[in-house]
């Protein structure tokens, strides 16, 4: 039985612990927040979304990125304020582009199987979190951009996914609630929503009842071979007391699961993990009225004009989230980047009350090619499973096995 540390307590560290839980070896969990599950895990869009894989390196993205990088509220926004790490970053995510048919195929492939184990887990683990099985629909305000998604859907299809195209009959049809006018959708019936937070501190708790240990408000200062094993310092504060002091404990593997942390653990261990900040928002309407209530959608929309989506969360919440700005490590929440979500939900859903929205901002931790990475280190039980971008809750489940299988590879090895 080998001691693993997971470094990262989001829904990939609490996956990946889980199921290296399960394959048998003795697991401790350190994260640097008193909770699991409170960065970009916390409020994302809520999609499970096999039909949202197609990965952003295109000229097309590229091309609308150079139009709105004057626009306060665009959907990607870009600070031009000097970074060596952002501008090698987006060199790297250029170069891709010629690899974004595969990587599309293939990232739909793996949400695909994703999905069955992320429910199994959940079944097994007796998981309640706001789980909607309803699909997700793709709105199209023009014929240019439903165009564009009929050839994205071909490659989707190549990945094994139904997604259908629909009318705006359909399209009313399938969500009653959406107002305006649209040219089009894509409608793929298996996709599905819930709450990520829900599902990770859940899971988080499956874990330490099986004996999972969590070390949560510790602040990872190294991580150093020590001959055949690493040891780990933290700083951790005492309860009540208020007073920090350092801990460190050996263990016999390393996996890397920090989200944007990532890059700087990679650091430590020799290795180049090139993850980038990718800050993203969301709002949560509550619905306290059974007129919003009755407002609202259950069926997930992506609306591929403003680059937002929804999730409903229960009866009682409704999720929506978007936008992409390269602003390095920033975690304010600006309210030129909120209004335009909470405007999008008026202008669509009118019925809805929003006199009581709670806003968020996270950090999608991104790869140049849009590929989580699953992978050893140089030095030998070194891992990481990081990188995911905006399908995090989406691929977690797929990924913590993948890693699991690198692990015992190495041990038969």
């Amino acid at each position: 039985m080998s001691q693993i540390v997971v470094i990262g307590a989001g829904i990939t560290g609490v996956t990946t612990a889980y199921a290296l839980l399960e394959a048998g070896h003795q697991v401790t969990v350190l994260d640097r927040n008193r909770y699991p599950a409170m960065e970009t895990s916390f409020a994302n869009g809520g999609q499970l979304s096999a039909s949202n894989a197609e990965v952003w390196n295109s000229t097309s993205t590229v091309l609308k990125g150079l139009k709105w990088m004057c626009r306060r509220d665009a959907p990607l926004l870009m600070r031009l304020s000097p970074s060596w790490h952002k501008y090698s970053w987006i060199g790297e995510f250029l170069w891709n582009i010629r690899y974004y048919r595969r990587n599309t195929i293939d990232t739909t492939r793996m949400a695909i199987e994703a999905r069955r184990h992320l429910f199994a887990i959940a079944e097994r683990e007796k998981i309640s979190f706001d789980l909607e099985k309803r699909g997700i629909l793709h709105i199209y305000d023009d014929r240019s951009s439903f165009e564009a998604a009929e050839r994205v859907n071909t490659l989707l299809r190549l990945g094994g996914l139904d997604r259908r195209a629909v009318t705006p009959e359909e399209l009313r049809k399938i969500e009653p609630t959406l107002q305006g006018q649209y040219y089009g959708g894509f409608f793929t019936e298996s996709d599905s929503t819930g709450d990520i937070h829900k599902f990770t501190r859940g899971l988080a708790e499956a874990c330490k009842r099986r004996g999972v240990a969590f070390r949560h408000d510790a602040h990872v200062l190294d991580v150093k071979p020590t001959g055949d094993t690493f040891k780990v310092t933290w700083n951790s504060y005492e309860a009540g007391a208020g007073a920090k002091k350092t801990d460190s404990l050996e263990f016999d593997k390393v996996v890397v699961c920090a989200g944007v942390a990532s890059r700087r653990f990679a650091s430590m261990l020799g290795d180049r993990v090139n993850v980038y900040p990718v800050k993203g928002y969301s709002i949560t309407v509550h619905l306290e009225s059974d007129e919003s209530r009755k407002a609202a959608p259950y069926v997930s929309l992506l609306d591929d004009a403003a680059k937002i989506v929804t999730s409903r969360l229960g009866p009682d919440r409704f999720r929506v989230a978007g936008t992409a700005e390269f602003t390095g490590f920033n975690r304010d929440i600006r309210t030129d980047r909120i209004n335009p979500l909470t405007a999008w939900v008026r202008a669509k859903f009118p019925g809805i009350d929003t006199s009581r929205v709670v806003p968020w901002a996270g950090l999608r931790p991104m790869m140049p090619n849009m590929m989580p990475i699953v992978s050893r280190g140089r030095k030998a039980g070194v891992f990481y499973n990081t990188g995911h971008g905006h399908l995090g809750w989406t691929l977690s489940a797929l990924t913590a096995e993948m890693l699991v299988g690198l692990v015992e590879s190495r041990k038969s090895g």
